[in-house]
């Protein structure tokens, strides 16, 4: 299983639009359901995903990190005001 750091590091080498936008990332493992939950804040906008084993390992390995790009690009379009 790879470390906090080790994935937070990856999230931000995948997306830097989180730092271009301000949008703060943080990663906790969760025991009771064996996920990592990625948190991504800014100001008021907030979003959690929760990022199974399987995924994080794709992530890690740079071959996918799908769901999670969407979450980003989701927070992005609440924070810009453009809602769907």
């Amino acid at each position: 299983m790879h470390s906090k750091q080790e994935l937070c590091g990856k999230i931000k080498e995948l997306y830097p639009e989180i730092g271009e936008c301000g949008i703060d990332v943080d990663v906790e493992h969760d025991n009771q359901k064996n996920v990592w939950v990625v948190d991504l804040k800014k100001n008021n906008h907030e979003l959690k995903h929760h990022l199974e084993y399987p995924d994080a390992d794709d992530c890690m390995d740079g071959r996918q990190c799908v769901s999670l790009g969407l979450e980003i690009a989701q927070l992005r379009r609440n924070i810009e005001g453009q809602q769907f």
